[in-house]
């Protein structure tokens, strides 16, 4: 068992201290550090997930597909970044128990989208190219009639209607349908459906449960792709950041919703944008500057934090595709942030 080194009360920086007061062990035994009692407890190895949590996840930078840290750490270097107090102190703090160093990061160009088949996907030229291999190499995945997913609608006229829960008369704005192609969108995951609709508390929200009537036969997106290739060329990785993008990307994703529907296809299951927040995982998370896509030894644990959406073409209501089972009046009685904090200036 890791010996206590420092607690959270050790730190000057507020939000390293209430991070370190969240993942710490709580205890009333003497700091060996700063002799407080009421600090939460830091080994070496809570510590190193103090700093990853504070520099790394904290200095995050998004662009328009990918993201990356500004700040990296390791056993390696000393720190070579000009800290301000408090910050300074706490970081000596944690470079003295643990023997790591702080550095500015450059990271490989693959985590900021420079990744072939992703440029590829931005342009008229070769995007069908690229798009004609997503419907070839992912897999198909079968709705039966024992699935379940639900659908929230916010403030609908007539909420007992069955057809409220059905694709929207006018299609357009969504990442996937567009004017000639409604779609009815839907998540096993109810809190992800809250956040996908915007929802607040002064709406009224109500939830359809639905069931296929029949099979269905879906594009799964949501999955991991087995591919002999860097992150560079990673037709997978492409795809993640570009559902994880914001509505610069519709246009090439509706696209791939026209391309599966022409391929006989009767929705899309695809990762929602709210993933990461809804799991807590970093959608970029690498060892070394590989991507843990790459290891197979991970699979399970990045396909637990891909939280899956269905997308089903037309109006399947209407259709008699699916039934809606159940409605019911949804109360927001209490929202939970889960939140923790990185260095101001990055």
């Amino acid at each position: 068992m890791q010996k206590h080194l420092i607690c959270s009360e050790c730190f000057k920086d507020e939000g390293l201290k209430l991070d370190a007061r969240k993942i710490g062990i709580k205890n009333k035994k003497d700091c060996r550090n700063c002799n407080k009692k009421n600090g939460s407890k830091l080994t070496a190895k809570l510590i190193g997930d103090l700093a990853y949590r504070f520099f790394v996840k904290g200095t995050s930078w998004k662009v328009d597909y990918g993201a990356a840290p500004l700040i990296q750490f390791n056993e390696h270097q000393k720190t070579s970044i000009s800290f301000k107090e408090p910050l300074k102190s706490d970081v000596v703090l944690i470079e003295k128990n643990i023997s790591i160093g702080f550095f500015d990061y450059g990271p490989r160009l693959w985590m900021l989208g420079h990744i072939e088949p992703l440029k590829k996907l931005q342009t008229r030229k070769y995007r069908k190219e690229i798009i004609d291999r997503i419907i070839k190499e992912y897999p198909s995945l079968t709705l039966t009639s024992d699935a379940k997913f639900y659908r929230l609608r916010k403030n609908p006229k007539e909420p007992e209607k069955h057809s409220e829960y059905d694709s929207p008369p006018k299609s357009g704005n969504g990442r996937l349908d567009s004017n000639r192609l409604p779609i009815l969108y839907a998540s096993p995951d109810l809190e992800v459906c809250i956040h996908e609709c915007r929802s607040t508390a002064i709406d009224h929200l109500f939830v359809s449960t639905l069931q296929p009537k029949s099979n269905l036969k879906l594009l799964n997106l949501a999955v991991i792709l087995e591919e002999d290739c860097t992150e560079f060329e990673s037709l997978d990785i492409s795809v993640q950041f570009l559902f994880y993008a914001e509505n610069h990307s519709y246009e090439i994703s509706r696209e791939i919703a026209k391309a599966a529907y022409k391929s006989g296809f009767d929705g899309i299951i695809y990762p929602s944008y709210f993933s990461s927040l809804r799991t807590g995982s970093y959608p970029t998370e690498t060892i070394y500057g590989m991507s843990i896509r790459k290891f197979p030894q991970f699979k399970d644990r990045i396909e637990n934090q891909i939280i899956p959406n269905v997308a089903l073409f037309g109006r399947p209501i209407k259709e008699k595709k699916i039934s809606v089972e159940c409605i019911n009046k949804v109360i927001l009685d209490r929202i939970d942030y889960h939140i923790h904090f990185g260095p101001i200036g990055y």
